[in-house]
């Protein structure tokens, strides 16, 4: 994305080519807040915006003296903030045996981020994004109605700390999200939890932008965050983060991207106060977490065999059988790292020859998709590996 002030005005080019997520943000945009399939020119008070998709190319131009305006009166508009966790609660702490600090190089490293388009209709539903913000899928997920907000939490242990028995990793995983000691293995007080993090934010965000209507989100004492209303996602690591936290703590609904891994841990076969048709995987099939049978393990310990076949969204259209386990096998140029990145909105993930994203339909069912509406129960495949070495 390039940005250019120039006589009094901001103007944002997002192209396919390099940055085709913010595609799917406007296409999102243009099929929820207008009727038509896109926009061409819209109105907005002071504001005027206009999108082109010819050749994959966005171009969005916003005055700022009117982007004030709009704040100053209330005017719907998409918001997004930054804060530093160590901030907004002078309890935060580093750990730096973990990798888990407040700031590198001389810089914060404590960074959360929060976003919200009160132009769209809510869906009564916050996303809380357990891996490194990530704008386009922010600017997707508003654009859809959902919140969303990416917490600073202990998530850089995972290639220093190594499993000790089969349900070290998902202890680990738990107490970096909730806070509370249950792993002798690393030590996360409450305050540096993911959980508290994420009370922390939206509490704040409740105060400063009324707007957003953040308030929703809070337990009725406001003391913390009304887990019912959310859905728990990340990608890889921070997918396999999300699906313990469900397990413990009942959410709304899981969707992980590229995950979870955990293929040598045995936690996913815990009882689940989320229930198992609420949790939703998608898969690159050369993805090694997939071909190495880490992700159809981990599927299948959850129950979502349960729900539905395995659905290659290549070849089918939403609601997908209304299957929890979907794969892809679009072009990524053979590039298993490539493939493991892109079921994640940006520059990893596949394109159409207009530069659409390929997945805009898929992510929309991952996050949207009503959860009672379930497929029909499949046998668990025999060819997936169950059993993987400790540490492997």
């Amino acid at each position: 994305m390039k940005i250019n002030d120039s006589s009094g005005s901001t103007r944002a080019t997002c192209a396919g080519s390099s940055d085709p997520a913010a595609v799917w943000y406007l296409a999102a945009v243009g099929n929820d807040v207008q009727t038509g399939a896109e926009w061409t020119t819209r109105s907005l008070g002071d504001v005027q915006m206009a999108s082109t998709f010819r050749s994959g190319a966005v171009v969005l131009v916003v005055t700022l003296a009117a982007t004030a305006a709009l704040a100053q009166r209330g005017q719907p508009q998409r918001f997004e903030f930054s804060f530093r966790a160590s901030e907004l609660d002078p309890r935060v702490q580093a750990h730096p045996e973990v990798g888990f600090v407040l700031e590198k190089n001389g810089k914060p490293d404590d960074l959360e981020r929060a976003s919200v388009d009160t132009r769209v209709r809510p869906r009564g539903r916050l996303v809380v994004w357990l891996m490194a913000h990530n704008q386009g899928l922010s600017e997707g997920l508003n654009a859809l109605g959902l919140h969303y907000v990416q917490p600073h939490y202990a998530r850089h242990w995972f290639s220093i700390l190594k499993p000790t028995d089969r349900m070290a990793r998902g202890q680990v995983r738990l107490e970096a999200a909730t806070g509370e000691d249950v792993s002798d293995q690393i030590d996360i007080p409450k305050p540096d939890g993911m959980q508290e993090r994420v009370f922390q934010m939206v509490r704040r965000l409740a105060q400063e932008n009324p707007q957003g209507r953040w308030d929703q989100f809070l337990d009725p004492d406001r003391t913390g965050i009304d887990w019912e209303k959310v859905i728990i996602s990340g990608a890889s690591h921070g997918s396999t983060t999300a699906a313990r936290f469900a397990k413990q703590v009942k959410v709304a609904r899981v969707v992980m991207l590229c995950g979870p891994r955990d293929q040598e841990q045995d936690w996913q076969a815990l009882p689940s106060a989320t229930p198992p048709e609420r949790y939703f995987g998608f898969s690159h099939v050369l993805d090694t977490g997939w071909s190495g049978d880490h992700y159809c393990r981990s599927w299948e310990l959850l129950g979502l065999n349960e729900f539905g076949p395995i659905v290659d969204v290549d070849t089918s259209r939403p609601p997908y059988g209304n299957s929890r386990r979907l794969v892809s096998a679009a072009d990524v140029g053979g590039d298993v790292k490539k493939a493991h990145g892109a079921v994640t909105p940006g520059g990893s993930s596949p394109k159409d020859a207009s530069g659409r994203l390929l997945y805009e339909p898929v992510w929309k069912y991952l996050y949207t998709h009503p959860v009672d509406r379930v497929g029909d129960p499949t046998p668990k495949d025999p060819d997936c590996q169950q059993d993987h070495p400790l540490g492997s």
